[in-house]
């Protein structure tokens, strides 16, 4: 089906403007004032509402194959579009890990008979499948990337031989995607901790996972990268310290090593543990309230260059275990753009820097094929906002299939109205349109 969508407000490369946007055949046809076709298009009034470019999330976990009794990939993939997100990258550790090209293979292949939104997956590393991963060399155009767990992972994911190491940033061609956190720090503040006080609680998270933990690892994946000309991108900053170790000099399509900031890192504090307790229990942790001014401070100076949520999905029985064996993890792929819309009417950051940060900077640090922005061409990955209309989160409107938010009972000042994912209309004013499912994204490399 085409579409016109007439008079929005369209804020893409910096700029608010009123125009209409004609889609035909997946792709966006044509960006002016009052336009008209020859040809059958469904008339779309957006005349009060602003139309983005889909957000592209960079880091979800939707637990497919192996851990479906917190996730697949179709119901995240649903509350991400219900959210205006209309691409996502996964990372491996489901079970089995994503450690060889045929189970990485086996995961597209799952997405592409059931994703709503459009969906690329990292390629696991592990301490000895450096034969693997290299092949992943020949897929540059098929693979947002090499994903590689610096810190604590579950099963064998965490690669903590320095050998190891080495030559994953000497051999890989693609961007690699680090969990920057320090094993030896946190193991021996866990202990030391634990001999203090005997049994533990979500509020000794962050002392646990401390700065310093965070910093050193940083350190290391940069220190390798800059040996090796690696291609480095350090997901979820979260301390104050990391931020001396970028940045915002060059380009974004210039840089070498990237940073990425989580939503739920701009948005709570370790003065939340009292009120939401291992609800917010998450990898790194959430941390003082210094930390995040200085994540805001280095999101719009550009030393952060796209944010993302780390989706993360845990039952609610998993999350209510006592706090040592409690899952870490948040959902929250659903509700990233209408939190930093919230954020726009705080007075922030403006609308324009938020789709900078989810969709342009996204495309551009992946060099994603032509996404990401609102450009004659390019897919039609759209998303209609209703800036005056609220949206409560509520267990009866939460899309995840843990059915669970940290952000229950928050009123959002924004609403997804529609939701294009290839010029398909897959949401529209609370109903979803699954005839059609998103496409694997390729990359320009």
């Amino acid at each position: 089906m085409n579409y016109i969508i007439k008079n929005a407000s369209v804020v893409n490369e910096g700029k608010t403007l009123r125009s209409d946007v004609l889609v035909k055949n997946g792709r966006i046809e044509k960006i002016a004032a009052g336009i008209n076709t020859k040809f059958a298009a469904t008339e779309i009034d957006a005349t009060h509402l602003h139309l983005l470019p889909g957000a592209i999330d960079d880091q979800v976990h939707f637990r497919e194959p192996g851990l479906t009794h917190k996730a697949t990939i179709y119901t995240e993939a649903k509350a991400a579009v219900a959210g205006g997100v209309t691409s996502f990258m996964e990372m491996p550790n489901t079970v089995p890990p994503a450690f060889t090209q045929e189970l990485l293979e086996n995961k597209y292949a799952i997405a592409s008979k059931s994703a709503l939104a459009n969906y690329s997956f990292f390629m696991g590393t592990s301490n000895d499948n450096l034969e693997e991963v290299k092949k992943t060399n020949d897929k540059k155009q098929d693979v947002c990337g090499v994903k590689i767990f610096m810190g604590s992972s579950t099963g064998n994911l965490l690669v903590d031989n320095p050998l190891a190491l080495e030559n994953i940033f000497a051999s890989a061609e693609l961007l690699i995607a680090t969990h920057c956190e320090d094993e030896k720090i946190i193991r021996d503040n866990f202990e030391r901790l634990k001999r203090e006080k005997g049994v533990l609680e979500p509020s000794d998270h962050p002392i646990i996972r401390n700065e310093e933990n965070c910093f050193e690892s940083s350190f290391k994946a940069i220190q390798y990268a800059k040996k090796h000309n690696a291609r480095l991108h350090i997901l979820h900053i979260s301390t104050e310290k990391e931020l001396q170790l970028f940045g915002n000099m060059a380009p974004l399509k210039d840089k070498r090593i990237t940073a990425e900031v989580c939503v739920h890192h701009l948005h709570f504090t370790s003065d939340d543990y009292a009120r939401l307790g291992n609800q917010i229990k998450c990898n790194p942790a959430i941390k003082a309230p210094n930390n995040r001014s200085a994540l805001w401070q280095a999101l719009l100076d550009d030393r952060l260059d796209v944010i993302a949520t780390d989706h993360a999905p845990h039952t609610w029985e998993e999350k209510n275990e006592p706090y040592e064996k409690a899952h870490a993890g948040l959902p929250l792929v659903q509700h990233s753009l209408l939190l930093m819309l919230h954020y726009v009417k705080e007075g922030k950051l403006s609308v324009e820097k938020v789709v900078e940060k989810m969709s342009h900077a996204v495309a551009t640090c992946f060099q994603v094929r032509e996404r990401g922005y609102i450009r004659e061409g390019y897919h039609a990955d759209l998303v209609l906002v209703d800036m005056h209309r609220p949206t409560t989160v509520s267990k009866e409107n939460i899309l995840f299939k843990c059915g669970w938010s940290p952000l229950e009972g928050f009123i959002f000042p924004a609403a997804i109205t529609n939701t294009f994912v290839n010029g398909h209309m897959v949401y529209g004013n609370g109903s979803f349109d699954e005839s059609q499912c998103g496409a694997r994204l390729k990359f320009d490399r």
